[in-house]
């Protein structure tokens, strides 16, 4: 059975349960045991054994075994892409944005009361 549940409502133990849950059945449906992947991976059988069972994990551990599950895939959703405004196209600003700015107050001298 599918439930369909709002990711945003888990908590970080719960997702990582999930992880754990995807890499785990994602390994069965390929026929391959712990070690065999483990070893592919150059990571420890029980390293895997762990994030499995939704242990903390680290991003690189997470990466290496996605490669050799062939699942890189499910990154594919932190691909950036831009969108440019016909405007900016029109002006020739292609830049990307290195920078957050908070936006300017109207009035940014705290003394005038605006008598």
């Amino acid at each position: 059975m599918n439930d369909i549940v709002n990711i945003d409502l888990l908590s970080d133990k719960a997702i990582m349960k999930r992880i754990g849950l995807f890499i785990q059945q994602t390994r069965i449906d390929q026929n391959q045991t712990q070690a065999e992947v483990a070893t592919q991976a150059a990571i420890s059988r029980s390293t895997l054994s762990l994030i499995e069972r939704g242990d903390n994990i680290s991003l690189t551990n997470l990466i290496k075994i996605l490669r050799t599950l062939n699942a890189l895939y499910v990154l594919k959703s932190f691909e950036v892409i831009e969108e440019l405004s016909p405007l900016k196209l029109a002006k020739g600003e292609i830049k990307r944005r290195k920078r957050a700015s908070k936006i300017q107050e109207e009035n940014p001298n705290n003394t005038d009361l605006g008598w």
